[in-house]
């Protein structure tokens, strides 16, 4: 039986780790792989500027950075941001998937032009500059926000019925220019998937359910990331970084 893990970028408790959990019940899996989900120990509360930026790269390069030792065969990262990839590319050898690069190159595989979907306002400059720094402008017809600030926590429940026809609107604005494949612009969407997949003309990339599938594909060929881009650190410091965030911890919200 293979193990995967998936680190949750906020530090959160069992209920909202769960809601995390759910997006399992998004993809068919085979009977061969287990996933686990685990929070960080301390981060940014919101993801929306450079300083939460840094903060979110040391907090899931910390909750990840003992998975090979852990036991586990693969590392999922579940924020559409790919915070931390880099680095924990560079000191595991196993797989390291991430849904921000993987759902855009996917949908390329499936129309001409993708559209991403997000949040609010302060998520469409952070969304831009990521597209553009991924060279991927050029295939990216609209970034369009259904204007509804995130819940890190609940995600959509109970808002249903008030977010699900902004999303959609959202998505026909993108639609209309140009956009072939749509992707949910963070894996807190996911509840909205089968919705927006059933209303809408094109399809939808619900990430992290993709990111599951992609570590199961990857295990079943027997190849992880190169090394290449990913130089292993010549001098390592894992109580360093593990010291680091037990302090922030310690002094969250202070």
């Amino acid at each position: 039986m293979a193990k995967a893990l998936v680190l949750v970028p906020f530090a959160m408790d069992e209920e909202g780790v769960n809601n995390r959990r759910l997006q399992l019940t998004a993809v068919k899996l085979g009977p061969d792989i287990e996933f686990d989900f685990r929070p960080v120990t301390a981060g940014p509360e919101l993801y929306m500027s450079p300083h939460d930026f840094v903060l979110m790269d040391l907090a899931i390069f910390e909750a990840g950075m003992s998975a090979q030792d852990d036991g586990y065969d693969a590392v999922c990262i579940d924020t559409m941001s790919d915070s931390g990839i880099d680095a924990l590319r560079s000191v595991l050898d196993i797989p390291v998937v991430s849904p921000g690069k993987l759902s855009m190159t996917f949908a390329m595989n499936l129309g001409a032009k993708f559209g991403m979907l997000a949040q609010w306002e302060p998520a469409l400059i952070r969304t831009q500059k990521f597209v553009k720094s991924l060279g991927l402008e050029s295939f990216c017809a609209a970034i369009e926000s259904y204007d509804s600030p995130p819940d890190y926590r609940n995600l959509l429940s109970g808002k249903e019925d008030k977010t699900l026809p902004k999303m959609k609107a959202a998505c026909e604005r993108a639609i209309a220019k140009g956009a072939d494949v749509i992707c949910l612009g963070s894996t807190t969407m996911y509840q909205a998937a089968e919705y927006l997949n059933r209303e809408l003309p094109v399809p939808v990339i619900n990430p992290g359910p993709l990111t599951y599938k992609t570590v199961e594909t990857l295990l079943a060929m027997g190849i992880s990331h190169s090394r290449r881009p990913y130089p292993k650190p010549l001098k390592p410091h894992p109580q360093m970084i593990h010291a680091m965030l037990k302090a922030g911890a310690a002094n969250a919200g202070k």
